[in-house]
């Protein structure tokens, strides 16, 4: 028998008084959360939910979410995720793909969520405070969790849908608890560990790294709703945090924020979600005195897949080497070395959610999961993302990846967010252009920043186009989101040679 909520369940017992989630002056203790979650699986269960029912949970980082993530995995159902952001449409997919039963919601984001729930025939609880714990405590208690096996599913999580209709990744209960011994494990999380609860709670990595590695641990996450570098600053002074993890995005944004601290507390902090430009990495270190670890991984492998281990040589710009009970290979490496990562392991998920065509797609008979992510990999086995394969530029014949490009883009002085796209060529096919956020007070134009590249990389490489923005759009966790850029009419150029 086996359950992802017995995380909690034992760190409750372990340690009942002690703090595990942090919402500025609001904290809950192991063992209320604990009663909490028994009395949610309580209501559910009077409710009709039955083993395997899928259940929306559309809730910022608040404590609530936990209340309900661990309540209805207790009950033996199936977690549904759900960006809080969603429109009705959108969250009506996800609870009709997903055949939810219920979903909960914060008030805020009520209509969105009850005209999805209406459109399926969902039920739909909102999360008010003080009328949710008055609901909880009337129901029935689960005290000890319904029985699921190792290859029952425990949440499902929906892709960003970035080709198409979003696909829901069965995460099993053996998938998330090896994954979160995995992180425990390997960053040496203790019961002393304040964790920084910047990354949302519905997305991959500040669930399993954050979340249910707190929760494992017996260590404490200090939540935020809404990421700003200053609030997160603040917060790491404030709660002593020792572990921040977070996305590119997070650590530009402090690195550059004028409300800049020491955070001597931090011992850790540990980037996944995208691709760390180095300058940013090794700028940040300088400034908080604290080494940034990156790893990689997907929602499809529950997410970490490999990482720079602490103890182990550390690589800059690598996603370092596979954690255990993972390996991880190269595609068809072309002659650069280049080839696309496959990963297999415990980590991987069950499958898509009734997408049998898209799963046998994504993973082979031997177990192998297509990430559509291009490396490299050295002689010491040290893997080095290179870009998507989707993202892949192909000017007048020639390969481009825009990651190495936005490498030497992050090394301008004047240059705080980039990102670099094809735009549509009659003579080449694609030209390289750039979209670019200056560091506040910058007064660089896009000739200069033109021939910095230039000088940096090869002839058919450098952006032709640079155009200017205030601030790149990104996804709900941070993660600059390219196929949102406009390109402008007139962008800067183009100039050829």
């Amino acid at each position: 028998m086996t359950n992802l909520s017995l995380n909690l369940i034992e760190s409750a017992r372990r340690r009942p008084d002690e703090i595990v989630l942090r919402l500025d002056e609001a904290e809950v203790s192991f063992a209320n959360l604990d009663a909490a979650s028994a009395g949610l699986a309580g209501l559910l269960v009077a409710r009709g939910l039955r083993p395997g029912d899928r259940v929306g949970i559309m809730l910022p980082n608040v404590p609530y979410f936990a209340i309900v993530y661990y309540g209805v995995l207790r009950a033996g159902g199936v977690v549904v995720p759900m960006n809080v952001l969603l429109k009705e449409r959108e969250t009506a997919f996800h609870l009709s793909d997903s055949a939810a039963s219920f979903i909960f919601a914060w008030p805020a984001f009520a209509l969105a969520a009850l005209a999805g729930a209406d459109a399926v025939g969902a039920e739909c609880v909102l999360v008010t405070p003080g009328d949710f714990e008055e609901l909880i405590a009337a129901a029935d208690p689960v005290d000890e969790p319904v029985a699921r096996s190792d290859s029952d599913t425990a949440v499902i999580l929906y892709t960003s849908g970035t080709t198409g209709t979003p696909k829901g990744a069965e995460l099993t209960h053996a998938n998330l608890r090896g994954n979160v011994a995995v992180v425990v494990d390997m960053v040496g999380l203790t019961e002393s560990d304040v964790i920084l609860g910047a990354l949302p709670l519905f997305h991959a990595f500040g669930q399993t790294a954050g979340l249910n590695a707190a929760v494992a641990a017996g260590s404490c996450l200090t939540l935020i709703p809404r990421f700003t570098p200053e609030k997160a600053l603040q917060i790491i002074e404030r709660d002593g945090v020792t572990v921040f993890e977070g996305v590119p995005t997070m650590f530009a944004a402090m690195l550059h924020c004028n409300a800049r601290t020491s955070a001597k507390s931090l011992r850790l902090c540990i980037s996944g979600g995208a691709a760390l430009p180095v300058d940013v990495m090794r700028g940040f270190e300088e400034a908080f005195g604290c080494a940034v670890l990156e790893g990689y991984g997907l929602s499809e492998t529950s997410p970490v897949a490999s990482f720079n281990h602490p103890g182990r040589e550390r690589k800059p710009g690598s996603i370092g080497t596979p954690v255990a009970g993972v390996e991880m290979k190269l595609l068809t490496p072309n002659d650069e070395g280049i080839g696309e990562i496959a990963i297999r392991g415990a980590n991987v998920m069950k499958g898509y959610w009734n997408c049998p065509d898209a799963t046998a797609s994504a993973i082979d008979a031997e177990g192998w999961f297509r990430t559509g992510d291009l490396a490299r990999c050295d002689a010491e086995g040290y893997y080095f993302i290179v870009d998507r394969s989707k993202d892949i530029i192909i000017r007048g014949g020639f390969n481009v990846y825009p990651r190495e490009i936005e490498e030497v883009l992050y090394g301008h002085p004047a240059v705080r967010e980039a990102a670099v796209l094809g735009v549509p060529d009659d003579l080449l096919g694609n030209e390289i252009g750039a979209a670019v956020a200056l560091i506040p007070g910058s007064e660089e134009d896009a000739p200069g920043i033109r021939e910095f590249v230039r000088e940096r990389v090869a002839a058919y490489k450098y952006p032709r186009h640079i155009w200017f923005v205030d601030e790149l759009p990104k996804g709900p966790s941070g993660k600059i989101l390219k196929r949102e850029i406009a390109i402008p009419v007139k962008a800067s150029g183009p100039v050829r040679g």
